[in-house]
């Protein structure tokens, strides 16, 4: 049986397959939230029902959503970042003394990288989440 992917195709959807939102577990949505949304130079969104959503320049949203019954899994997100915005968001950290590191184990604080010609850090969220900032996308072979 083939389907004809035309007929399926509504107006306005993609037609690749695109990451839209996903669900970023915090103690404290507001203060999680507002801390990405400070340091990458946005603004945290209106609550969206248990939600709070930091929607970034692609398209994909991170939906903020408290969980208070159990400890928080640290996760890793990645942002490519405007090489003219890098400085401003390393001295964000810096101001809100945050450390950040060159390297994903936290090994190299107060250092930035060069991986793949480009300029990148590490730092934690209020929730241990690692959060990685980076002004070129990965080469990957």
């Amino acid at each position: 049986m083939t389907h004809d992917h035309q007929r399926h195709h509504a107006p306005g959807s993609p037609t690749t397959v695109q990451l839209n939102h996903t669900a970023v577990y915090a103690t404290d949505r507001q203060l999680s939230a507002g801390f990405l949304a400070a340091i990458l130079g946005l603004e945290a969104g209106a609550p969206f029902g248990p939600f709070l959503p930091v929607d970034l320049g692609n398209g994909v949203t991170l939906d903020y959503y408290e969980k208070c019954d159990e400890p928080i899994q640290s996760q890793h997100y990645a942002f490519l970042v405007p090489d003219d915005r890098f400085d401003a968001m390393i001295a964000r950290l810096e101001t809100a003394g945050v450390t950040y590191y060159a390297d994903p184990h936290h090994t190299e604080p107060g250092r930035i990288n060069d991986l793949f010609g480009g300029r990148g850090a590490y730092f934690d969220d209020p929730d241990g989440h690692n959060m990685e900032i980076m002004t070129r996308p990965y080469v990957r072979p």
